[in-house]
């Protein structure tokens, strides 16, 4: 019997032990009796341009929100024609969010998100019959204002939280129906932008009523605001450069080369980032979702081309360096009669380095990649060549070609490519069966490899500094100095490769694009296209003896590089160097210019 008594004692302590300390439902229960913990949300950190003009700031919203247990009597009917919205609404909601597996910390004794995201007017008729509704009540928060319909691939998106970022939530801030960042700079700063909730504690009386704070506020806790960012963009060149793709399918990158600040980072079709915010977000998103020209992709640091001729300038660096050529190398060009690849200019033969970046002389640099490869001949079982080719891709990727910026806060980046020796060998099932003549398409940008707009005017800020680039990123608060990526070619290279794309500009295929007492270096690029009219490229730095802007130019089934790609890039170096635009015929003329009747505006 006493072993029987001192085993039920036991149980009834450890049961007591159980429903006091470790479980919570009865706790809060007992709490939710008495007291009513009101979330207190912080307003989101401020996004600022370099120049500190104002970005991204907030405005009051409104989420009606409900204790399950507390609802009594509820006129349905007049709560729906307050919020106007429908009864099936209001059934299917409530549904949902009970709905555990969808909303799986719901517990009919805390608050739970009924609609988010409201403004003054459509909460102003429930809120002055708030009393009739017993188990309701409105909370207040802050959504995203945007100050210019522009950026809203690199600013990104606020939305509610998901289901699996709610499981990802190793620090258990955030609750269901709470708003995070959803994708770009949003998305990568999240944790300094969204502040720390605060917590209002109100007193209820024995039916629940609520008669005011709990010990006259002591116990409450103050939100914190979120951090303010001062971003490295240039709001009036990114404005200025979504105006000039207007029309068309692209994207224009531009970055400080000495220090790897984004400057612009424009992409088109876009949309004013201002759609998606508020309850209008779901159905703007499925628009951008379904729009065939993909509005919603960063065309700059997602969309991969072949580079074409403004691939040229690191050829010949990687050749310098590996020594195949040297400043004085020259080889023949007999023009479009050329083989095994054909020049698309008449100029003089041989054809030095010098001549060959002004002239964009495709056989100059299919002799250049032969030399690079078979320098030492091709070996025992093509050894020596399959070193050589190595050697070139990593000297090539050096650049930053062919794979992410790892240590960057860009949002959503692709790899672009490189291609391995190991494709090749699956391509040609040996490692034997592919020559430099069998990949001369790679010579000239073209074939295999693929590179984004990010890339390119990142590989550009590289001849800009003569060596080096600075990671890209788009934080100005971050010193992003030491990360510093020597590219290893020695600076005496960099004079030759500098003065062809001068004179690219100068006297070439960009000579029409001057900048008014400026001079600047460049590239242009006609690329093939499998799939339509070829794309347009311009790289290039301004000015020539002290860079402060590098930038890339893609513009997607446009034709000529010199013809559509080089005006933009002249008028946002104009712009950013000089404060403004002179050549208003030029800027008319290009913004007008639409090269794809399905983009639309958003």
């Amino acid at each position: 019997m006493a072993v029987i008594m001192i085993v039920v004692v036991v149980i009834y302590i450890l049961r007591l032990f159980s429903l006091q300390i470790l479980e919570d439902k009865y706790k809060k229960g007992a709490a939710s009796n008495a007291f009513l913990n009101k979330t207190i949300y912080p307003p989101r950190g401020l996004l600022y341009d370099r120049n500190d003009s104002l970005l991204v700031y907030n405005k009051p919203a409104y989420d009606i929100a409900f204790i399950n247990r507390e609802i009594r009597n509820l006129d349905t009917l007049s709560f729906c024609n307050d919020l106007k919205i429908t009864k099936e609404y209001f059934i299917e909601r409530m549904k949902e969010v009970k709905n555990r597996d969808k909303n799986p910390s719901y517990s009919s004794l805390t608050p739970q998100v009924f609609m988010t995201q409201l403004e003054i007017k459509d909460v102003a008729a429930v809120q002055q019959s708030m009393y009739k509704y017993s188990g309701f009540y409105i909370q207040t928060r802050t959504l995203r204002e945007y100050r210019y319909a522009a950026g809203g691939h690199v600013l990104g998106s606020i939305g509610e939280i998901t289901p699996r970022m709610l499981e990802n939530d190793e620090e258990g801030y955030y609750d269901p129906g709470d708003y995070v960042g959803r994708d770009g700079f949003e998305f990568t700063y999240e944790k300094d932008l969204k502040g720390e909730k605060g917590v209002e504690v109100l007193l209820r009386d024995a039916r629940g009523r609520i008669k005011g704070k709990y010990e006259e506020g002591r116990k409450d806790i103050a939100p914190k605001a979120g951090k303010n960012i001062k971003m490295t963009l240039d709001i009036k060149l990114q404005i200025l450069g979504e105006q000039l793709l207007a029309g068309k399918v692209g994207s224009v990158v531009a970055i400080e080369p000495n220090t790897g600040e984004i400057l612009a980072m424009v992409s088109n079709p876009t949309f004013d980032p201002s759609l998606l915010v508020g309850r209008e977000r779901s159905k703007n998103y499925s628009l951008l979702v379904n729009d065939p020209t993909k509005p919603l992709m960063n065309r700059a640091t997602q969309a991969q081309y072949s580079p074409g001729s403004s691939f040229k300038p690191f050829q010949a660096l990687v050749a310098l360096k590996q020594g195949a050529i040297n400043e004085g190398t020259r080889f023949s060009c007999n023009g479009p009669g050329s083989s095994p690849i054909r020049c698309t200019h008449h100029h003089g033969s041989p054809v030095s380095l010098l001549n060959a970046i002004e002239q964009s002389c495709n056989p100059y640099f299919w002799h250049t990649f032969e030399s690079t490869l078979v320098k030492g001949g091709y070996g025992k079982d093509n050894q020596n060549f399959r070193k050589n080719y190595d050697e070139w891709r990593i000297n090539i990727m050096k650049f930053g070609f062919g794979a992410r910026f790892e240590d960057s806060d860009i949002y959503q980046q692709s790899r672009g490519n490189i291609p391995s020796e190991n494709y090749f060998d699956k391509v040609y099932k040996s490692k034997t069966g592919w020559r430099a003549l069998t990949i001369r398409s790679l010579s000239i940008g073209q074939g295999e490899v693929l590179v984004t707009p990010l890339q390119l005017a990142n590989a550009t800020s590289v001849i800009a500094n003569r060596g080096f680039f600075i990671t890209p990123h788009l934080n100005k608060s971050d010193s992003m100095l030491l990360h510093k990526h020597d590219v290893g070619v020695d600076k005496r290279h960099f004079q030759v490769v500098d003065e062809g794309m001068w004179r690219v500009n100068e006297f070439g295929t960009a000579r029409s694009y001057k900048v008014p007492g400026i001079n600047w270096c460049g590239k242009t690029g006609t690329v093939q296209n499998n799939r339509g009219k070829d794309h347009a490229f311009y790289m290039g730095y301004a000015p020539r003896e002290n860079p402060k802007i590098a930038i890339a130019v893609v513009v997607e089934n446009a034709g000529f590089g010199s013809t559509f790609a080089a005006p933009i890039a002249s008028l946002m170096v104009e712009q950013y160097l000089t404060g403004k635009v002179v050549r208003t015929d030029l800027l008319t003329k290009t913004m007008n210019v639409r090269t794809n009747a399905n983009v639309k505006e958003y």
